[in-house]
């Protein structure tokens, strides 16, 4: 039941993130039209597969630079996935979610 929950989560995680993405970019780009031969959904995952590259280089030379000894690889349900890696997806799923409510706190735009 554990294993399906979380993957329920992951998926609605990611929903969201690429859903508020889209929406996010779309409010950016109102005025540039030549730019619609990409569909918005590609230029979100590609976005968010990119912010997730980042945060996992950031964090590893973060680690390496002050020698944080970190599990290298992280059990999860029966899968075996690498610890910093997990930890970038996971921020980069949370980033767009609130980045949303900075705006709609702080009353901006964007």
């Amino acid at each position: 039941m554990g294993k399906i929950t979380f993957f329920v989560i992951i998926f609605i995680l990611f929903f969201l993130a690429i859903r508020i993405k889209i929406s996010l970019k779309r409010r950016r780009e109102m005025g540039y039209p030549e730019s619609a031969i990409d569909s918005p959904a590609s230029l979100a995952i590609g976005e968010l597969v990119a912010v997730a590259g980042g945060i996992y280089v950031a964090l590893l030379v973060l680690t390496s630079f002050l020698k944080i000894t970190m599990p290298e690889r992280m059990n999860f349900y029966g899968w075996s996935v690498d610890y910093l890696a997990a930890m970038a997806i996971i921020l980069a799923l949370i980033q767009p979610i609130v980045l949303v409510f900075y705006y709609k706190m702080s009353g901006k735009t964007q």
